[in-house]
């Protein structure tokens, strides 16, 4: 991810203060346009973009690249158009990338005009669902609207315009090299100098509503709770089990099935060159923490349903005479709490049986009508 032109003071200034004063971030930005769309936009369409986001977001110094490129050929998956776009930020050594193009984008069977990858780091926008009608001026509006949601603008946060700034220089800031660092020290390097951009990028990223678009992971995983509710061997193992097993239990549950999901998908990805190397890492914290924020909100909703189904399908009489005492609403939680853990598990199965796209859409991308 080189810095366009930054001095090595400049580059050092991503661990300074967070309370310092920062100048302003110079960001280059890749506006991909399909050949059959570049000449009803005209040449000036990067000059009218760069003056908006001057006016809209004056703290960054914006850089704007025109390239003419399908990128793929129709038909083509959003997806694929997407990864295609990725491919080339890293190619081009761009910030970031928006893609105007004459493709329809659904999610589903919904069109709609935009699909974001915060991760990636690329943006792409639906011309034709634009309309017929001034069609340049939407087409600027949109594009500096895509590039201050990839940055994680928040128009009703008081914040907003310090904090896409901050952003903003942590994305065009390069570490400096060490040739004695190992994989850890670099990547624990890049994580404590790009603390506002990582977290900015899971923010956008919505992880709170990664597994809810993976629907066989939640019915295998519902469907082997309420199976391990009716076992009464779990209720005593569930009483029986201490916090610490019951966590590590836990632990174990959500790992599963993240690591099944990153590896399954092929959610990891691999610097080409050495210079892509932070960049590349920043995208594998993102995705990794966007899938197991994921991943505990899928738990948390499990443990509260599997704390309903045993107060609804276990009689608590017939739960004394299994414990040999009285029981308590601490024994409930305790059996919810380890079946939410065996239906996690289960869930990991329902995840290897998702399709690959669709893992991959639900972790990348955010639509928008």
């Amino acid at each position: 991810m080189p810095h366009h032109g930054a001095t090595t003071a400049e580059r050092c200034r991503s661990t300074a203060d967070p309370a310092e004063p920062l100048s302003d971030a110079e960001l280059l930005i890749g506006l991909v346009v399909s050949p059959s769309l570049s000449a009803a936009l005209g040449p000036e369409v990067t000059t009218s973009v760069r003056e908006i986001l001057v006016q809209r977001y004056p703290g960054v110094r914006w850089q704007l690249k025109m390239a003419e490129d399908r990128l793929v050929d129709p038909p083509t998956e959003t997806l694929d158009l997407l990864e295609a776009a990725r491919n080339r930020v890293l190619e081009e050594n761009w910030d970031l990338a928006v893609v105007l193009t004459e493709i329809p984008l659904k999610t589903g069977r919904r069109p709609v005009l935009t699909q974001l990858s915060p991760v990636h780091g690329v943006g792409l926008v639906s011309v034709p669902a634009l309309g017929a009608v001034h069609v340049r001026q939407k087409v600027q509006e949109t594009t500096v609207h895509v590039v201050g949601q990839l940055l994680g603008y928040d128009a009703e946060d008081l914040n907003a315009q310090r904090d896409l700034a901050r952003r903003a220089h942590q994305l065009s800031t390069d570490l400096d090299e060490r040739p004695d660092d190992n994989v850890v020290q670099f990547t624990a390097r890049v994580l404590s100098g790009n603390v506002r951009l990582l977290l900015g990028m899971i923010r956008a990223n919505q992880p709170w509503a990664f597994v809810a678009r993976l629907s066989r992971a939640m019915v295998v995983a519902a469907a082997t709770g309420m199976l391990t509710l009716v076992a009464s061997d779990l209720w005593v193992l569930g009483m029986d089990y201490g916090p610490v097993r019951l966590v590590l239990l836990a632990v174990m549950a959500i790992g599963a099935v993240s690591a099944t999901l990153i590896l399954g998908a092929g959610l990891w990805e691999r610097p080409r060159r050495r210079a892509q190397r932070e960049q590349v890492i920043l995208f594998n914290l993102a995705t990794t923490a966007t899938v197991a924020i994921g991943v505990v909100v899928f738990y948390l909703v499990l443990f509260i349903l599997s704390w309903v189904g045993a107060l609804l399908l276990i009689d608590e009489q017939v739960l004394a005479d299994v414990a040999g005492h009285p029981v308590n609403a601490l024994d409930y939680a305790k059996i919810s709490w380890l079946t939410a853990s065996l239906a996690t598990v289960g869930g990991a199965l329902g995840a290897g049986l998702e399709d690959e796209d669709v893992v991959r859409a639900a972790a990348y991308t955010r639509s928008s009508t």
